[in-house]
């Protein structure tokens, strides 16, 4: 008994120190204030979005939370009210896998919020099926989405700035390709699904990169994101058997929702990062990313194809 006692704390220490080590990851330290500021974070009803837009919140920061169903973003609003202090936190409906529904929600925030100064596209998806425009799910959603949602909200960013966009991407760029002859790929076989969420985190990571390039001399900065692998909702259309079998392993290996919106609240409110626009941070710090998530051509020409699929060049 006693062995069997030894052999379970040596386990449960080596887990303590892989865990604060290796699974936590940092934490953002500035205590910046974000009085008389306004930001919008999408997906914000639960996990990492729901946590960086209650650290706004608590910051003073006027926040949109801008969310595809109606009564889970109520229900959120209600919460960080509550836990923040702050009643200046508001629900806006937005659909990203909807073209249209990005339109009408930048129309509404345009004609009713005079300031915006952080932007956080934080919603993802990692789903089958298509969008309401028959793109690719996750290509529609997790970059075409937030691609019109940010143009037709920069000219707002601009009159505020200085201000910032934050996107989140993931490590899983890495394994992404952008392939501009099939960009709207079949969604039916969990291969399918895990590479083109692989392929749309390098658009994200790309689609900053451009933004950079697009923002010089405005004052308005960019950064994607990579919060970790981290306890969400994003694989909730997966099969019911894989989410039951992974459970353990998501409950002891993943981060929480709190320890992976550390980097975006980071790249939201750390001082003296503007050099950065454009770059990749993890853990709370810049991060290189892979030669193909670094070509200017490629990050040129996929603005210039998203433009063009979400009708804002002809």
């Amino acid at each position: 008994m006693a062995a069997a006692f030894l052999v379970f704390g040596i386990i449960l220490g080596i887990y303590v120190l892989v865990y604060y080590n290796f699974i936590k990851g940092k934490q953002c330290r500035s205590d910046t204030c974000l009085k008389g500021k306004t930001a919008i974070v999408t997906g914000a009803s639960a996990g990492i979005g729901k946590v960086t837009a209650l650290d706004l919140a608590k910051r003073g920061a006027r926040v949109i939370l801008a969310c595809r169903v109606q009564e889970t973003g109520e229900a959120a609003v209600y919460d960080i009210r509550k836990l923040s202090g702050n009643n200046e936190v508001l629900f806006m409906k937005l659909d990203l896998a909807s073209l249209s529904s990005v339109r009408s929600f930048c129309k509404t925030f345009l004609n009713s919020e005079p300031r915006l100064d952080i932007l956080i596209n934080n919603a993802g998806i990692q789903d089958y099926g298509k969008t309401a425009d028959g793109f690719n799910m996750m290509f529609g959603v997790n970059h075409l989405g937030h691609f019109l949602l940010t143009h037709l909200l920069l000219d707002r960013l601009k009159a505020c700035n200085p201000s910032r966009i934050i996107v989140l991407a993931s490590s899983l760029y890495s394994r992404g390709k952008i392939d501009f002859g099939n960009l709207n790929p079949p969604s039916d076989k969990l291969t399918h699904i895990f590479q083109s969420y692989c392929d749309s985190k390098l658009a994200n990571v790309l689609f900053v990169r451009e933004l950079a390039n697009r923002l010089q001399g405005t004052d308005v900065t960019c950064y994607a994101v990579h919060p970790g692998v981290v306890q969400t909702n994003l694989s909730r259309s997966l099969p019911h058997w894989i989410q039951i079998i992974s459970f353990p392993l998501v409950w002891l290996f993943l981060r929480s929702p709190a320890d992976g919106a550390q980097t975006s609240i980071y790249c939201a409110v750390q001082e003296g990062i503007e050099m950065y626009s454009g770059r990749y941070f993890a853990n709370c710090q810049v991060k290189q990313v892979q030669s193909h998530a670094r070509d200017d051509a490629v990050a040129k020409k996929l603005w210039e194809v998203s433009e063009r699929l979400t009708g804002q060049v002809n």
